[in-house]
């Protein structure tokens, strides 16, 4: 028993050390270690596996809206990346930069990817001539470099995984049309697997995206009251179309200049999911991405006849299409319940003698904790009834969270009070200009989050200055 408490007392209380208790659930669940580079990590099987599951059903969700993926490079000649200058300017301080190959000093600076907006311009410009050729959509999986001064797990490192979309398009309509509908699909995906609520909406024109028109977000809020930008979706109208000579001949026979999007999500989706749905036990991940959703545990499994029907167990169940696995480990049955809370596995089966002289077994919910009592030929029947349900209460549990951590503010004095004092989001009126989100920022820290597509008319005037306002902002402290 001594070690088995051993195991969870080595991830500090939340209450205690919020950004302690996520390192330490980080490495308790073994899901990444510290690389000798820093600022960078090794991803290990239990969190890359996490990312397979996002990889997997987000990819299918882009190919349902006519998405094909292709591989970029992964270093971009410099004087590629100049054509655009406020991308430049944007990315500039993070790149990483290689100037030798081959032991020779080379003829040109390759830059190491931040993004890969460059890259896919270079490819439509030589592959888009007629308005027959679009719309091209296409996405990338892979990773980016952005040398970071302060980093975290998954959070923001070094090199990190994502996937970034680029599309271009005939019309400014087509490109908004696919701005917005990529960020629909990310919402979508975030709330339907990751069990995370959303707040969409469209960013200020200080926080958007270098060398964008317009940058959309989705922004969620984590246990602590901090926000996590979780994934964005931009709108570069003809601005690299023109830095690139991307044209194409149009149906009235003109030249014109294409119309280009980007998107892109990443794996500090690892870290929303550990941040909302974790608790002091470690992590909880919603069945529909956990990579093991169901851990079945023979209890006193020396005894005739318990390994074999846990075996039973465990076969009838994957032939029922859940992803389960079995610990008969000569561990004890405490030490293999806290590895399973620790690494977030949604259930396991506990299965002992008195369980299989009853023809049952015992089911236990990672989120609550909740055992329920199953026949044993019901098993196959129950546990998807089961996820489902836990998949569904904990989006409740992040929703009702989200909502209490909600505030409104209409004087600038309550505005600064509810940001000192209560974490979460703050809903404002703001003028639109950019001094009164500087002067937010300075005096709270807090930035605008975005601002949302369902707007609430608060006041006249913008909570800071008092002057006439033009919309409604989402603002917090964030990741």
């Amino acid at each position: 028993m001594a070690k088995e408490k051993k195991l969870v007392e080595d991830i500090t209380p939340m209450s205690e050390d919020f950004a302690q208790w996520y390192t330490d659930v980080v490495k308790k669940a073994e899901l990444m270690r510290y690389s000798t580079v820093k600022g960078c990590m090794m991803i290990l099987p239990n969190g890359y596996a996490i990312w397979e599951n996002i990889q997997k059903n987000l990819d299918a969700m882009f190919k349902e809206t006519g998405v094909e993926n292709v591989y970029m490079p992964m270093f971009i000649p410099e004087s590629l990346l100049q054509k655009e200058k406020d991308h430049v300017e944007g990315f500039a301080p993070e790149c990483a930069i290689v100037t030798l190959g081959g032991g020779e000093e080379l003829e040109e600076r390759l830059i190491v990817r931040p993004t890969s907006e460059t890259l896919f311009c270079d490819l439509y410009s030589n592959t888009v001539q007629s308005y027959r050729d679009l719309p091209k959509l296409y996405n990338q999986w892979c990773s980016v470099v952005r040398w970071e001064k302060t980093t975290r797990p998954f959070l923001r490192s070094s090199e990190f995984l994502w996937q970034e979309g680029h599309t271009v398009h005939a019309t400014a309509e087509e490109a908004q049309e696919r701005t917005e509908q990529m960020l629909n699909v990310y919402a979508e995906f975030c709330e339907k697997y990751l069990a995370i609520p959303m707040i969409k909406g469209r960013k200020t024109d200080k926080e958007k995206f270098a060398g964008a028109e317009a940058t959309y977000t989705i922004e969620a809020l984590m246990h602590d009251g901090k926000a996590l930008q979780s994934g964005t979706s931009h709108n570069f109208g003809d601005g690299f179309a023109r830095a690139f000579d991307m044209t194409f001949t149009d149906k009235d026979n003109k030249i014109k200049y294409v119309h280009q999007t980007s998107w892109g999500l990443s794996t500090r989706t690892i870290g929303a999911l550990i941040m909302v749905h974790g608790d002091d036990s470690g992590l909880v991940l919603p069945p529909r991405i956990a990579p093991v959703q169901c851990m079945v545990i023979p209890v006193a499994q020396h005894k005739e006849g318990v390994l074999d029907k846990a075996n039973e167990v465990y076969e009838t169940l994957k032939a029922a299409g859940i992803r389960v696995k079995i610990d008969d480990s000569e561990k004890s049955p405490g030490w293999k319940f806290s590895e399973q809370e620790i690494r977030g596995i949604s259930l396991r089966v506990e299965l002992g003698p008195k369980d299989i002289e009853a023809g049952q077994a015992v089911v236990v919910r990672r989120d609550t904790r909740e055992k329920i009592t199953v026949a044993m030929d019901e098993l196959a029947a129950r546990i998807p009834e089961i996820m489902e349900q836990m998949q569904n209460d904990m989006f409740q549990r992040a929703l009702k969270h989200r909502e209490e951590h909600t505030s409104d503010a209409v004087t600038y004095e309550e505005f600064r009070e509810t940001i000192a004092n209560k974490p979460g989001f703050v809903r404002a009126m703001w003028c639109g200009d950019e001094a009164c989100e500087l002067k937010i920022k300075e005096d709270t820290t807090a930035t605008s989050r975005c601002m949302p597509f369902e707007q609430h008319k608060l006041s006249d005037v913008c909570v800071c200055c008092g002057k006439p306002a033009k919309t409604m902002v989402y603002w917090g402290k964030a990741y």
